[in-house]
């Protein structure tokens, strides 16, 4: 701190609490409303900054001291308590505003001080310009990249990765910032100067990674999910070939029972006629095909699955109440239910029990379909709510969170007296008058 009066005081704080509640802002999802959040923050802005230049103004050694650091918790409280993401992702968001607030004390301070002998409009005017630089590279740049993968950062990041980015980010910008108030040498700036860049270098290097392992995933899902289809067209298929099959042979008898009808009449023999027409009523009745659900992608894929799960000797029953064009996507249906039944299927396989169960229910209550699909399982271990196996979450897990997320639904897997328990929640998507979705 290079001194000077109450309102240089106020310029330097507006300066500091603005980048950082900018920069959070910029790249957060609010609880609420961006309009009354841009207010929310406004207001408490204010109030700091002003509050922060009475407290200079009536102590300024015990400001110089313990200004800065007093910032992160305050400004990270009110942050995390405005966000909609998980806590450790606001950690890791604050320290990150933190570090560029360093970053412009440590050039706005030692600017002044090498060049301009400590001049404190020096100071005030390279700390707005480093701040101008900073939020436009974030809003045109860094925010647009940070939000499209925000979602692969939650699903990879966790407390202790996040922990450990916080302690090294604050620990680069700390080590970079407070030597600076004790002194000012060539040395003491070209190591501030390293640190920050070395700590800046890192931490961006580990976001992109974090990206690029949850893209990975995310591709790895939408692979299978292809495959999934694939593999449900194929039982399509071979249902489609087979009730040709069976077409085809009840063409071939009725010529049969065309002949043999026509010879009871001939000869009036019309109680063996009666007998024989009641024989062949149940005949065909017990070819009858009953449709599981009145929608038809719902229909044809519980159809190959249960197909497929009953030639395993797996026992299948179902309750499925669903109206046709609920406004949700074949290819979303697929990701959920072909992904939800083939696990229930390998559940199955690997419980080793001697009588193999899968109980599925799907029922619409008004603009909500709630699905629960049960099968038997051995003991399955969770890591944040999620079922795990030796090579860890499952793509199929990944992808029918994925598809209920596009409806903002919810999904829940637990385990329940010896059952694995997959539960789905979809918000059906509103339709205008002329039955488009919006």
């Amino acid at each position: 701190m290079l001194g000077g009066s109450f309102w240089a005081a106020f310029l330097r704080n507006f300066i500091s609490a603005g980048l950082m509640l900018s920069f959070f802002l910029m790249v957060d999802r609010p609880r609420i409303p961006m309009k009354k959040a841009i207010w929310c923050y406004g207001i408490f802005g204010t109030g700091m900054i002003v509050a922060y230049s009475v407290w200079y103004q009536l102590a300024a050694a015990s400001f110089v001291q313990f200004a800065p650091l007093s910032t992160l918790p305050l400004i990270g409280i009110f942050c995390t308590a405005m966000s909609s993401d998980a806590i450790y992702l606001s950690l890791y968001k604050m320290a990150l505003a933190f570090y560029l607030f360093s970053i412009c004390t440590f050039c706005g301070v030692d600017v002044a001080r090498w060049w301009f002998g400590g001049n404190l409009w020096v100071d005030i005017a390279t700390r707005f310009i480093c701040m101008a630089v900073i939020l436009l590279f974030t809003w045109f740049k860094f925010r647009k990249q940070f939000l499209s993968g925000v979602d692969f950062l939650m699903e990879e990041m966790d407390l202790f990765s996040s922990v450990t980015l916080f302690v090294s980010v604050m620990t680069g910008a700390l080590m970079a910032y407070w030597p600076n108030l004790q002194g000012f040498s060539v040395f003491n700036m070209v190591r501030a100067f390293l640190i920050l860049f070395l700590v800046g270098f890192l931490q961006y290097a580990i976001l992109h990674l974090y990206i690029h392992l949850g893209q990975e995933h995310y591709y790895q899902a939408e692979k299978e999910l292809l495959e999934v289809n694939e593999q449900l067209l194929h039982s399509q298929m071979d249902l489609m070939r087979e009730s040709e099959r069976e077409a085809a042979r009840i063409r071939h008898d009725m010529r049969h029972h065309i002949l043999l009808l026509k010879e009871y009449v001939q000869k009036g023999e019309l109680d063996e006629l009666m007998a024989y027409l009641n024989q062949y009523q149940e005949d065909v009745e017990s070819y009858k095909v009953t449709d599981i659900c009145r929608n038809q992608a719902v229909n044809s894929i519980l159809t190959a699955y249960t197909k497929k799960a009953e030639s395993q000797g797996i026992e299948v029953s179902m309750n499925v109440r669903l109206a046709e064009g609920l406004g949700i996507r074949d290819v979303d249906w697929i990701a959920i239910l072909a992904n939800a039944f083939e696990n229930a299927i390998h559940g199955c396989a690997d419980s080793g029990m001697a009588k193999q169960f899968i109980s599925i229910y799907i029922s619409q209550k008004g603009n909500k379909v709630i699905i629960q699909c049960c099968n038997s399982s051995r003991p399955v271990t969770f890591h944040k709510g999620l079922p795990q196996s030796d090579k860890g979450p499952g793509l199929g897990v990944f992808s029918i969170k994925k598809a209920a997320s596009l409806y903002d639904g919810e999904t829940d897997f637990s385990m329940k007296d010896g059952m694995f328990v997959t539960r789905i929640l979809l918000n059906l998507p509103e339709q205008a008058e002329d039955g488009r979705l919006i």
